[in-house]
Formats: structure tokens, C-alpha cells, sequence
């Protein structure tokens, strides 16, 4: 048996009680980082074999790991937050499990997408999660493609970065599209700051950014082809072309 176990996205106490059994019962913690899984486990008093399963090792250790499932070993699937395979490791390892049947459960729990939309006043029938942009090599397209997105969009991107995504956004979505960035939720200075992309990259730029960040955009709703009134290279030779600052 191979649990998903969602792990809190700041405050310790968003854990189910389900969650908490299922990790005490289980014989081994796959953890993305040991170190964070720690301070959660010690949190509750939850004494358990750690192993490393990570974006790094995934495809080395898949196999030993179904091997030892197969024999009867159950095991539990912790990320550093959120539920694993939302922008983190747990697919290879999923998949692998469901070929060679072994059953895998997926808890119900924290994830950062869910309240960052909920909160957001951007509609929520219908939306897109798109986790992080590409960094370099197909950005430009991808952000072309998600202009045209009538849906809310949802991105996961790193402090050093958010106020470059929301000025590029900006240029190809039109810098009065309407944006909600959330960040360090459920955390002690959780902060959701709403308004155009340009106000909203205009503020954090003065400000500065720290902690894990989630953005909200509205989808396209006037019909435009915002795009194509923006100057663009070749879009080949410009993909190819772009590094990361």
C-alpha cells in the first residue's frame, strides 16, 4: 500500500487526523526533504524510518521502492507541503505502483492552489492550474497559449521571479487583466494582494517578496487577441534564445 499523504502548507495543525494515523501506521516515510518532514513528524510525537524520494532520485529509486511494496511494506508519500504530485514528486512513483498493482490511496488535504482561488474574487466554476511557468526555453509560447485562456489561471512561481511573470503577464495579457497573488498562506504574514497585473507587479516590486507564492489571473473575457497587438520576434528563434536572470 502507498499512501499520499498531504502535509500542511505553513501551519502545522492543517493536518487531518486521518493523516496522522495513516503516517504512525505505515513502515517507512518517503520524504522530499527530510529535514521538513521532521519538523512535522516530531511536531506530533511520530517516530518512523525516513527515506529520501525527490525530483533527484525519483527514477533511480522507483523500482526498489515498488519491489519493497510489493512485499508487503507500507509506505507513505510526504512532500515538503501540499498534497505530492501537485508540482512535486509522486507521478513516476504513481504510475509505476498502478502498472505493477500495487494500491495507492490519496488523502484528502492542504494544497496552496485551493485557498489562493477561493480567496482570490476571481470566478471559480471553471479555471486552469498551470503550476510553474516554463523558465526559459517555451515560455513565450506558453504565455501566448494562456492568453487566450478564458478560464481563471492559476500559477505556482518562486519569490525572485513574481514580479518578472506579472510584467511579462502584463505585456501579453494585458496589464489591466485582473490578478490576485497570494502568499505565505496559513502562515503567521499570509498576504493576498488583488488588483491589475500591473498594479500588483508595481507594488510587490516596491515592496519585495518573500515566501511561497500563488497567482490567480482572471481569464479573457473581452474577446480581444491581446497577443497579437504585442511585437514579437520569431517566436522559434526567441524561445531558443531567452535565458533566466
Amino acid at each position: 500500500m502507498l499512501y499520499l499523504v498531504p502535509s500542511p502548507i505553513g501551519n502545522l495543525q492543517d493536518i487531518t487526523l486521518r493523516a496522522l494515523e495513516v503516517l504512525k501506521s505505515v513502515d517507512v516515510i518517503l520524504a522530499e526533504d527530510t529535514r521538513n518532514s521532521s519538523r512535522l513528524l516530531n511536531h506530533y510525537a511520530i517516530i518512523k524510518p525516513l527515506s529520501p524520494y525527490h525530483q533527484h532520485n525519483e527514477h533511480r529509486v522507483l523500482h526498489h521502492l515498488t519491489d519493497q511494496l510489493l512485499q508487503g511494506k507500507k509506505m507513505a508519500l510526504l512532500t515538503d507541503a501540499g498534497t505530492p504530485g501537485v508540482s512535486d514528486p509522486a507521478f513516476l512513483l504513481v504510475r509505476e505502483c498502478i502498472k505493477v498493482g500495487v494500491v495507492v490511496e490519496c488523502l484528502p488535504g492542504a494544497t496552496a492552489f485551493v485557498p489562493a482561488l477561493v480567496n482570490s474574487g476571481l470566478p471559480m466554476n471553471r479555471f486552469a492550474f498551470e503550476g510553474f511557468l516554463p523558465p526559459k526555453k517555451g515560455r513565450q509560447s506558453m504565455l501566448k497559449q494562456l492568453a487566450m485562456e478564458t478560464r481563471t489561471l492559476v500559477l505556482y512561481e518562486s519569490p525572485m521571479r513574481l514580479v518578472k511573470t506579472l510584467e511579462e503577464l502584463a505585456v501579453y495579457f494585458g496589464a489591466d487583466r485582473r490578478c490576485s497573488v497570494s502568499r505565505e498562506l496559513s502562515k503567521l504574514f499570509e498576504e493576498n494582494r488583488r488588483g491589475s497585473l500591473q498594479e500588483v507587479a508595481d507594488y510587490f516590486r516596491e515592496k519585495g517578496v518573500k515566501g511561497e507564492i500563488v497567482i490567480v489571473v482572471e481569464g479573457r473575457t473581452d474577446g480581444k487577441r491581446i497577443v497579437e497587438a504585442v511585437e514579437l520576434e520569431d517566436e522559434e528563434g526567441q524561445d531558443g534564445g531567452e535565458t533566466e536572470e
